[in-house]
């Protein structure tokens, strides 16, 4: 059993509950650590460490992503959709979107009416 990686667990444990603590209590960060004599500094080097942790254990539970050492997850930009209509005339169906021509969908319609 490596020592080493029990006392940082269990060191983890320990700042887990005091985060969750001073997440509960709604206090400000500097006025929770003032009045438990914990550094600042401190609590977020620990905070760094569980998000890090967490955030390495949900990509292993959901499969690939990726997880920056900040905790931060990349995702991928949605995809673009280009909104179109589609007009019908005598039978004929035409399809444009916002990059059609005005001037050339105005001659198809123009010569789909005389059909």
């Amino acid at each position: 059993m490596d020592t080493q990686k029990v006392t940082t667990e269990y060191r983890m444990s320990q700042w887990a509950q005091i985060i969750k603590e001073r997440q509960s209590t709604g206090q400000k960060v500097d006025d929770f650590c003032e009045e438990r004599g914990l550094s600042r500094h401190s609590y977020f080097y620990w905070l760094r460490k569980i998000r890090k942790a967490a955030c390495t254990e949900l990509a292993k539970i959901s499969g690939p992503s990726t997880c920056s050492a900040e905790g931060w997850i990349q995702l991928s930009s949605p995809e673009q959709r280009k909104e179109t209509i589609s007009i019908e005339v005598n039978g004929c169906s035409v399809n444009a979107d916002m990059d059609t021509d005005p001037e050339l969908l105005k001659k198809v319609c123009h010569i789909l009416r005389t059909l």
